[in-house]
């Protein structure tokens, strides 16, 4: 009911001309939306993950929006530039993907030279580097993709006989068993892609299919140096996927982060968001201290002038966000309407890539 409601209004208000005269306001003039991005399918990832992946028509027909409606792009460093010197374009935009996964340079990035969208990457380096399916994720893809099946786990990685992979929660319980198994075991990312291997093999999945289709993977180097050179900003995104409430181990990350995307672009990384939107007060702290200039979170909002620079607001574009809705945030108005966060109860539903 409260949806229906809120996108009848939101009609309504496009209708009367409000959603134009918002856009073209001093007030939406002095803030930036910052979107922020996860996946664009390779096949059916959206159908899986709806609040993680989009399929490449969708990403492109936004991206179309923007460029036919005349906003205003500006990469990040731009755009976050400009917001502090209060000389925005009207309508500004920023656009961003977390995390670097494979599908951006197979989906995403011919889009965005197409429509000519600066874009900024936050890219978790040791999945660069160690370039196999994610864990969790490809436990809870390949899982959802046998969900007609059933799991014969006796003795195996600590899980019973005959169970039902119908339910997103008995899914959800295999793959947090298969990760707890793992932690116990003190097993490497080779070791627990082993675990994938054999539990895609016990399912009569197939592998290496969507090793070579490189579903859940993250970019590898020759494709982030490919693209830092054709103009894709990478930034920080810490190296493992983990941010530690320990201030040396925090460190470590960030620090590990920047040594390897300077070696891949050549550049020193300053911006940083926080894997899976995750943050503490402390971090903030360490990250001024460690001359980090902004890091974004995946709270919606408008970044302003008097926003915190290390916990900046985005705007999450997904399935479940519809045209008006979309339009609505980019001109601002959206602001103004009452909305709640959406908590996800799809065990299916995973956010990002896993610490490792």
């Amino acid at each position: 009911m409260f949806r229906t409601i809120k996108q009848t209004a939101l009609q309504t208000l496009r209708g009367v001309g409000a959603f134009e005269a918002v856009s073209r306001s001093d007030w939406r003039r002095s803030r930036l939306l910052v979107l922020c991005y996860h996946g664009i399918s390779l096949e059916d990832e959206h159908e899986w993950n709806a609040g993680l992946y989009i399929p490449q028509q969708l990403f492109e027909r936004r991206m179309r929006f923007l460029r036919d409606n005349h906003y205003h792009i500006l990469s990040l460093e731009e755009g976050l530039e400009r917001v502090k010197r209060g000389d925005l374009p009207e309508r500004s935009i920023a656009v961003t993907f977390d995390d670097g996964m494979y599908d951006f340079h197979a989906k995403a990035w011919p889009v965005v030279r197409k429509y000519d969208i600066p874009v900024t990457v936050y890219l978790t380096t040791y999945h660069c580097d160690f370039n196999r399916p994610i864990f969790r994720l490809t436990c809870s893809y390949v899982l959802w993709k046998m969900r007609h099946r059933k799991l014969d786990g006796r003795g195996w990685a600590d899980l019973p006989a005959g169970m039902d992979l119908a339910s997103p929660e008995a899914r959800h319980h295999i793959m947090f068993t298969l990760d707890r198994h793992g932690k116990a075991k003190g097993m490497s990312g080779r070791e627990k892609d082993g675990l994938l291997a054999e539990l895609a093999e016990r399912l009569g999945f197939d592998y290496g299919a969507l090793l070579d289709k490189r579903i859940l993977h993250v970019m590898n180097p020759e494709e982030v140096k490919e693209m830092a050179l054709g103009g894709v900003d990478f930034q920080l995104h810490t190296h493992r996927h983990r941010t530690p409430v320990d201030a040396a181990l925090f460190r470590r990350e960030i620090d590990d982060n920047d040594k390897r995307l300077r070696e891949l672009t050549g550049k020193k990384a300053t911006h940083f968001c926080y894997p899976s939107g995750v943050y503490h007060s402390e971090f903030v702290v360490w990250l001024k201290q460690m001359g980090v200039t902004s890091a974004t979170t995946c709270e919606a909002g408008f970044v302003t002038a008097s926003s915190n620079w290390h916990l900046l607001p985005r705007m999450l574009d997904h399935m479940g966000v519809t045209d008006v809705e979309f339009e609505g945030w980019l001109t601002g108005l959206r602001a103004f309407l009452p909305w709640r966060k959406v908590v996800t109860r799809d065990p299916d539903q995973m956010s990002a890539v896993e610490s490792v």
